[in-house]
């Protein structure tokens, strides 16, 4: 299993040897032969590409000749970059159909985290649905979906009451299972290498690349060893090159590079703006006979006012362990809201804490997460390749789930991708996978999204809150999306006020017990960054952060991370004043920054590969 490896030392001294030669059979013998494929010949003539490996060279100029080695490139029929539910789905999908057909399609998976699940989070709730088709025998296979849910709780809180609501059809959880998300990305990761999908956790995919006629071709690994000056240190490493006859982009919400592909391919052209919430989430190991296995609690209301969109969530696992976590929108106008306080205060009501109290806190952990839905849904492909999971947003919100989606749209993708790399035209030009968004189009991800379409931005009107409950519980009762119209998102960061025209909130010191400090929380991340390596967090104009958001938003950036990245310091060169101080080994990757920013001048770049956090039954 891939995260058995530790990836960077099996990439040192192979693809980074600058006397590039055969690899020696005693290195491949020490690793398993991971990288045999890595050895220099001559292409074969057949159908399919043969991997081969060459040096590609370098156009910039940097003082530093290592800057400008010439890189090694890995040429692949597929390569994924992201190593979730829809990465890992696309990809099992993909060496299926070539296994079943007796070809040889060379599937690669890139993933930015050190292994497998350690950068994922969800709830989590996972509807089956996919699952069953991609791997019917998954059962059989010990797969981790142990605990079905068995009881449903939908509640309205206010400060001291949970006012039991009725359920709609969309919400109920029968079938399904409660899971640490964690633990199935590392099953899914086991199941893709049993079928010959190469998975390589640990690198960090910074770059696209393209070819002359802007088709996309492959990425490009971020070089390792550059210290917080972009100079190489001694460790140094040059990046590598993935070329591939498609790529396709898994990175999760708010992916890096696909920030970058929908700008050049004016992707969002014709859609609505995705909007977004932050997740936070604890694992607790609680009293045994506080257990409730298979318990399912969601919530609305309390702490949040009636202006903001938002909840909570009580899982019950097995083994005592409860997932609680609290999700925020973050189209929040209050520059002085807090998401990770107002998390801590949903703990403290009496509903919620009841299950905690007695238990040991084990796990803390935060992500973006999409909550445009079918209207925020970008163009899915651009010459070279396309979008699958959540990194075009394929979650359900109604429902609070978007595994089952994002598996669906990686295995039709993967369809569309094996035709088109095994067509007697694969090599005559860029891959068009237009057949891959007419196929989601007519599955039942796409009945499924639009079906909800008018939920979530039916917040947006005049009455909140009130407005909400009226409209969904309609529509997702007796409309079921059956309407002529659908309603529009609006850009989150646009929608903050300025510092005046809002009140300061005050919020409850920890309590050590329930509630506690943010940094402690971090603690419980595992993340960590390298020291003095550049920082993944970029500023576009450095003087805008204390000059605008400081003066007339006051520092929203301090409040609205959930790991303490951000915070407005005295500045010692400049007595009286203040600088923006960047925590960057503090970062948890939720992306929150490159979202909320209301001046939009944090720019999130991944960090070097094997960074960030380390999550364990998340």
């Amino acid at each position: 299993m891939a995260s058995r490896f530790s990836a960077v030392k099996l990439f040192r001294g192979v693809i980074w040897n600058p006397n590039f030669g055969t690899i020696p059979k005693s290195y491949l013998l020490r690793q398993g032969q991971r990288f045999k494929h890595l050895t220099p010949h001559v292409p074969s003539r057949g159908l399919l590409s043969t991997p081969r490996v060459h040096l590609a060279s370098v156009s910039d100029q940097t003082v530093d000749p290592r800057l400008t080695a010439e890189r090694f490139v890995d040429e692949t029929d597929v390569v994924i970059v992201g190593g979730g539910p829809s990465g890992l789905s696309a990809a099992i999908r993909l060496k299926q159909l070539a296994n079943a057909e007796g070809k040889e399609v060379r599937v690669v998976v890139i993933e930015k985290a050190s292994e497998l699940g350690a950068h994922t989070v969800s709830g989590a709730v996972i509807e089956p649905r996919a699952l069953n088709e991609l791997i019917p025998d998954w059962k059989e296979r010990g797969a981790p979906l142990n605990q079905p849910a068995t009881e449903e709780d939908l509640r309205f809180l206010t400060k001291k009451w949970a006012i039991p609501l009725f359920s709609p059809p969309q919400m109920l959880n029968k079938g399904n299972y409660v899971v640490s998300l964690n633990k199935f990305v590392k099953w899914l990761g086991e199941q893709a290498e049993e079928v010959g999908v190469e998975v390589y956790p640990g690198f960090s995919a910074s770059e696209v690349l393209y070819n002359e006629d802007n088709s996309v071709c492959g990425i490009a690994i971020n070089d390792m060893g550059l210290d917080k000056d972009f100079k190489p240190k001694d460790n140094f490493e040059r990046g590598m090159e993935f070329r591939a006859k498609v790529t396709l982009f898994a990175e999760g919400c708010h992916g890096s590079l696909t920030k970058t592909l929908i700008r050049k391919f004016d992707l969002r052209k014709g859609r609505q703006p995705q909007t977004y919430g932050i997740g936070i989430k604890e694992v607790w190991e609680i009293d045994p006979e506080k257990a409730k296995p298979g318990y399912t609690l969601h919530a609305m209301g309390y702490p949040l006012d009636w202006k903001l969109y938002g909840g909570g969530f009580l899982y019950h696992m097995e083994d005592n362990i409860v997932q609680v976590g609290f999700v925020v929108s973050l189209d929040y106008q209050n520059p002085y809201l807090n998401p990770y306080k107002e998390f801590q205060r949903y703990k403290l009501h009496p509903f919620i804490k009841k299950h905690l109290i007695g238990g040991k806190r084990i796990a803390y952990a935060a992500r973006a997460i999409n909550e445009g839905g079918y209207q925020s849904i970008p163009k899915l492909t651009f010459p070279g390749g396309a979008l699958i999971g959540c990194t075009a947003g394929f979650l359900n919100v109604p429902k609070i789930k978007g595994t089952h989606t994002a598996m669906k749209s990686g295995m039709i993708a993967a369809e569309t991708a094996y035709d088109a790399v095994t067509s007697e035209n694969a090599s005559t030009g860029p891959i068009n996978l237009t057949a891959y968004e007419d196929s989601i189009e007519k599955s039942w991800v796409y009945e499924e999204l639009r079906e909800v379409r008018n939920i979530r931005p039916s917040f947006n009107s005049p009455l909140g809150m009130w407005g909400f409950v009226c409209y969904s519980g309609l529509d997702m009762l007796f409309l079921k999306g059956r309407t002529p119209w659908t309603f529009k998102h609006h850009e989150d960061y646009a929608c903050l006020k300025p510092a005046k025209e809002c009140k300061p909130i005050e919020y409850p010191k920890p309590d050590g017990v329930i509630t506690f400090d943010l940094l402690d929380s971090v603690a419980l991340s595992g993340t960590m960054h390298t020291e003095n390596q550049p920082v993944h967090l970029r500023l576009r104009d450095k003087s805008i952060p204390v000059e605008r958001n400081l003066k007339i938003f006051d520092g929203p950036e301090g409040r609205f991370c959930p790991a303490g990245v951000y915070e407005f310091v005295d500045d010692e060169a400049n007595v009286g004043q203040k600088r923006l101080q960047i925590n960057s080994q503090n970062c948890v990757h939720c992306k929150t920054c490159d979202i909320k920013d209301v001046s939009q001048n944090i720019d999130w770049v991944t960090p070097e590969g094997g960074n960030g956090p380390k999550y364990v039954l998340t």
